[in-house]
């Protein structure tokens, strides 16, 4: 049998119910990685070993006593906790030192729901603070760095779980997305990274925001692991404030994975970035190209597509995550120890009025109609929607914050993910998958980089991602490379 972190999360969990490898020796395998390679990634914010072990022991116990039917679907499987996630019983920092000893008495259903398909968290993943940027350097934290290229950012604000998953620490781990933050870490990192329809996995027992605009996924190496954690994770939980409808009765996401036969598909393709003054970078656009032709070639009819973003989205956006900056409480007191964009940002949801509020709501709700309007119009529009993941290849540590100044961090951060955050305003799914490697323009001596695209569905329409996806996995077989950290 290959090294127990080789295996696929899949793969990991039918060899624990072969006996082949109990759970114990899989946690001290996990422990021992995150141990040798975690200083250089940044990946783990807080370790819980003790707990991690404990759990093993206890699905091993499961496992010599039980059949494979009556076992949860993950049992054994090590995991780990994104840090904007609250955990019961272990320290959730939010990516804040002002939360820095921060224990709730309660699980986030997803940290819930993976425990109980048997998954075993080893850890809170690193996290920016509050989750407001796309890159992870949390102050007095070394920074989450793609393993590809250990002087660039993972992304974020899942970039600790990007670099868990892509350096082999973790098969998969949780992640969240308000702004694209699973899909941009998953593209730094050359992972499967979906963004889930608007309340198909819970954000509760306290949610996520007044919008749903942040909703919880999985972060993988391959898109079979990825519909496996789904599977898990979406379950309809009372209260929620945007249901999302389940699958048909019988149906699983991993089953439409294993199937991978979408059908001919009508894909319509967009390269412009909706922000004014973001350029993609060549290496994105060649691998927009090279993913447009494999579709072609799988039998898709790949067409050219307005995707009716309008003027309004970026200013709606960027009030509403000004304001959603105060979800965290925040003691007056404690306000000098916040990062300066952290600050920007606060400073700037606590000058928008209500009114000025209730108008970007407003605003955001005409942008979805029209975006979504035009991916389903009866004779214009498309199945799922093509763009660049990203418009840059992976930063360098340091490139956002190099200056100090938090507007020009933004506008950076603007420019090198443009594509992303319409789809938390209209709430569709939307899916990062890596094709291929690239080098950045400006340093075009340096490593490979990973190359990604996204995937945009109509609303409810993950599984039909995950399966398209999973096809395209299958023709660029991009699955078995390995970055120089492993």
């Amino acid at each position: 049998m290959a090294e127990p972190h080789e295996l696929t999360a899949l793969e990991q969990a039918a060899a624990l119910r072969r006996r082949e490898l109990s759970a114990h020796e899989l946690v001290e395998h996990t422990l021992s990685r995150i141990d040798a390679l975690d200083a250089t990634l940044g990946a783990f914010v807080t370790l819980t070993p003790d707990r991690a072990l404990e759990a093993a022991r206890e699905a091993d116990r499961r496992l010599a006593a039980g059949s494979g039917d009556d076992l949860p679907p993950l049992l054994g499987v090590p995991t780990a906790i994104k840090d904007l996630a609250m955990t019961a019983g272990v320290r959730t920092t939010f990516g804040s030192p002002v939360y820095a000893n921060f224990v709730p008495d309660v699980d986030d259903d997803a940290a819930r729901l993976l425990r109980e398909a048997g998954a075993i968290s080893v850890g809170k993943t690193s996290t920016p603070e509050f989750g407001l940027p796309p890159y992870t350097e949390p102050a007095g934290r070394p920074p989450a760095v793609t393993p590809w290229d250990t002087t660039r950012l993972a992304g974020g604000s899942s970039g600790g779980a990007g670099a868990a998953v892509a350096g082999g620490l973790v098969a998969f781990a949780h992640g969240t997305d308000g702004g694209g933050s699973i899909r941009i870490p998953a593209a730094a990192c050359g992972l499967v990274g979906l963004k889930t329809t608007r309340g198909l996995v819970s954000r509760g027992p306290l949610g996520g925001d007044p919008l749903g605009m942040s909703v919880s996924g999985p972060l993988a190496r391959t898109v079979a692991d990825a519909a496996a954690m789904l599977d898990v994770l979406a379950v309809a939980v009372p209260g929620e404030a945007y249901p999302a409808a389940p699958l048909p009765a019988g149906e699983t996401y991993a089953g439409h994975v294993e199937r991978a036969a979408p059908g001919r598909l009508r894909i319509g393709r967009y390269r412009t970035p909706p922000v004014p003054g973001a350029e993609v970078d060549p290496a994105c656009i060649a691998g927009y190209e090279r993913t447009s032709e494999l579709l072609a070639g799988l039998g898709h009819d790949v067409v050219e597509f307005d995707p009716g973003i309008s003027p309004e989205f970026l200013p709606a956006f960027e009030t509403l995550w000004a304001v959603l900056a105060h979800a965290h409480p925040v003691p007056a007191e404690a306000e000098p120890l916040l990062a300066p964009l952290t600050r920007w940002w606060r400073d700037r949801g606590s000058a928008i009025s209500a009114p000025e509020y209730l108008a970007a709501t407003q605003a955001a709700l005409g942008v979805t109609r029209t975006v979504v309007g035009a991916q389903a119009d009866a004779d214009t529009g498309v199945d799922v929607v093509l763009t660049p993941a990203l418009a840059q290849l992976p930063r360098p540590v340091g490139w956002f914050t190099a200056g100090g100044d938090p507007a020009e961090d933004f506008e950076r951060q603007k420019r090198f993910t443009p594509f992303t955050a319409t789809y938390n305003i209209t709430g569709q799914p939307a899916l990062s998958l890596p094709v291929g490697w690239g080098r950045d323009a400006t340093a075009p001596n340096g490593p490979e980089l990973p190359v990604a695209v996204q995937l945009v569905g109509r609303p409810g329409a993950d599984a039909l991602l995950l399966e398209l996806a999973a096809q395209l996995e299958a023709a660029a077989q991009w699955c078995d490379r390995r970055p120089p950290t492993w």
